[in-house]
């Protein structure tokens, strides 16, 4: 595909991997790990596609509800994630970023998502975003606090409070917004998912479980987003 037709910023609510796993009578842990998987294929086949940004929703913070044992497998997972998979993100030069509060997130995955960090920081290639302990509306109120105390201190007017002011306080600071916005499981709805970031992203809901999802489901997204007629509000000319 031209690349001029690609969606630079490509965000993915990964959704389903416990119905997934409990449909085949299994564990929902089997179904994250399975999860796993997938998130690797698409990883591979996003910067082979030339996606400049991909964002991915791992942990909500609302997730912290579920059962102590399924999260702490979570916690772990990313950690076994980025173990496995780090060189060779790190060898086609993949940017690994991590967006989320700190906070709550155990020791061990802070230590690997801040190697990886580190030792992707000067690549070139596609921006991997992981959203972990991340809520939308927490980030918007993170941002409207940091500037709040601006204003306060006399750094900053009211009407010179702008949206792009906004954007630089998010975690997602100096990136495009996302283009397309993809939900396995044919959830619809956005589940506090970079709200103020997609307020113009064209959504693809597929009904695949997000085990079940790859390269060619990823295609198939981006295909149907080439074929909608963006205008932003306006009208076509």
């Amino acid at each position: 595909m031209p690349k001029e037709l690609l969606p630079r910023h490509v965000a993915i609510i990964m959704d389903g991997n416990g119905r997934w796993a409990q449909r085949r009578l299994m564990p929902r842990t089997y179904g994250h790990r399975e999860g796993m998987k997938a998130l690797k294929e698409v990883v591979k086949a996003s910067s082979e596609m030339g996606i400049e940004v991909l964002t991915v929703y791992a942990f909500s913070t609302e997730n912290w509800t579920r059962p102590q044992d399924e999260v702490s497998f979570l916690m772990n997972l990313l950690v076994e994630f980025i173990e496995k998979e780090l060189e060779e993100m790190h060898q086609n030069q993949v940017q690994v970023h991590f967006i989320g509060e700190r906070s709550r997130i155990p020791a061990a995955c802070l230590d690997a998502i801040d190697r990886a960090g580190v030792k992707t920081r000067d690549n070139r290639g596609m921006v991997f975003n992981v959203a972990v302990n991340y809520g939308a509306r927490q980030e918007m109120l993170r941002a409207v606090q940091t500037i709040a105390a601006e204003a306060a201190a006399g750094r900053i007017l009211p009407d010179e409070i702008t949206e792009d002011r906004i954007s630089a306080e998010l975690f997602t600071a100096g990136l495009p917004d996302p283009d397309l916005l993809i939900r396995t499981a044919g959830e619809m709805r956005v589940s506090n998912y970079l709200l103020w970031q997609i307020a113009y992203s064209e959504f693809v809901v597929v009904d695949k479980m997000w085990p079940d999802f790859g390269k060619a489901d990823l295609s198939e997204a981006i295909r149907e987003y080439a074929r909608r007629d963006r205008r932003f509000g306006g009208l076509k000319s």
